[in-house]
């Protein structure tokens, strides 16, 4: 029954990626649709992320509350209703009213069950996880280009995610049993009786401002790296535009591949020793990209990063029950996932700014000073978080 359990949280995972990508897949023809410019699709995904900021900041009471179980089943069906208003939407404004059940339902899921798996499974299968999230968010394109190339059009392609998602819902409605049935600590569906910490609370924790910075910077230069590699390319390296977009997207298989593979790995060397060796990973893709040697150095620097990326996001969240109590992980993990949303919100923008009123140049330098910030705060959690088994 257990294993059961196991097989749905995957497919889940697939489906929390699902929607990721469609927004800018799709935006070219949907501004169309609207009238409205190429810069209105940074309303709707900031909207989004607001969303996605409150829901994990609301986890802890609401997945205490409610369960783990319920929640995910929750989270999904407002994702589902949101992709389906986005099919029938006829307006921005309604496309915009739409994004915030789309958020909230992407926030509640994203926290609820990357602490399920934390507290119940392996370091594996958080690696594992978050490798078939990057199979969700990687496939979403290609249901997007198929139905923009057919009468379907974008409203198709979210019409049919939505289907996707719609089942899914169907699935962990009849199956919310079987959360009862795995490894609790809490009693049934995962509830607890202790009453949610506060924010407040929760930063007072030793080592938890140490982490909430780290994830920041962590998703800060992941998001930063995929959005400006091919213009930095482009427009700095002399790359032609195929061979940029093509770099740029590798760096996202590095990452999916890479977690794929310290999954095989992550018990035996811990979470520790993962987060030391992609940081390290990372710090010297980010210097193969802003060598001034070799363009062919850059492009590969690129999926050196992506490999350096993929074992930091799923470890520092598998570690947080050892290194904070398992009676505090919901609440300090739906900190971290609005602390990682915000990385991922305003400092890709931010960015923008540098090279417009700079240089694009300053793109490796960028992606160092993050890099830089995720070492000395690890580090610094090392230092004032106790020691466990789970640390290796």
């Amino acid at each position: 029954m257990f294993s059961l359990l196991l097989v749905i949280i995957y497919i889940a995972f697939i489906s929390l990626g699902l929607p990721d990508s469609l927004l800018g897949s799709a935006w070219p023809a949907m501004k169309d649709s609207f009238n409205v410019p190429l810069s209105f699709a940074g309303m709707v995904s900031m909207i989004i992320s607001g969303g996605t900021i409150a829901a994990s900041l609301m986890s802890d009471r609401l997945t205490r509350k409610l369960g783990t179980g319920l929640v995910t089943s929750i989270s999904v069906a407002m994702t589902a209703m949101a992709l389906l208003g986005f099919s029938l939407s006829r307006s921005f404004v309604v496309i915009c009213l739409f994004a915030v059940p789309y958020g909230l339902g992407a926030g509640a899921i994203d926290a609820a069950l990357n602490n399920y798996v934390a507290l119940h499974y392996a370091s594996r299968h958080m690696s594992w996880l978050h490798s078939f999230w990057g199979v969700g968010a990687s496939i979403s394109p290609y249901i997007m280009s198929f139905s923009l190339g057919t009468k379907l059009g974008w409203r198709g392609g979210y019409a049919t995610v939505s289907v996707i998602q719609i089942v899914l819902t169907i699935i962990l409605f009849a199956t919310l049993q079987k959360w009862k049935n795995g490894k609790m600590d809490f009693g049934d569906s995962g509830k607890t009786s202790s009453k949610p910490l506060t924010i407040t609370q929760a930063v007072k924790i030793k080592g938890v401002p140490s982490v909430l910075i780290a994830f920041f910077g962590y998703c800060a230069l992941e998001t930063t790296t995929g959005l400006w590699a091919s213009t930095y390319l482009v427009e700095y390296r002399g790359v032609d535009v195929e061979t940029a977009a093509m770099f740029a997207s590798l760096f996202y298989m590095g990452i999916t591949l890479g977690r794929f593979l310290n999954g095989f790995v992550a018990d035996k060397f811990g979470d520790r020793k993962l987060i030391r060796y992609g940081i390290a990973v990372m710090i010297v893709g980010v210097v193969m990209v802003g060598t001034p040697l070799r363009t062919e150095i850059a492009l590969v620097g690129l999926i050196v990063i992506g490999l350096g990326c993929a074992p930091i996001y799923p470890s520092i969240i598998h570690a947080t029950p050892s290194n904070f109590g398992k009676e505090n992980s919901q609440a300090i993990i739906g900190i971290q996932m609005a602390s990682a949303y915000s990385g991922t919100t305003f400092m890709p923008p931010l960015f923008g700014l540098v090279a417009s009123n700079l240089s694009i140049g300053f793109y490796p330098v960028y992606l160092a000073v993050f890099a830089l910030l995720i070492l000395i705060m690890t580090e610094s959690l090392n230092r004032t978080v106790d020691t466990t088994d789970q640390w290796g």
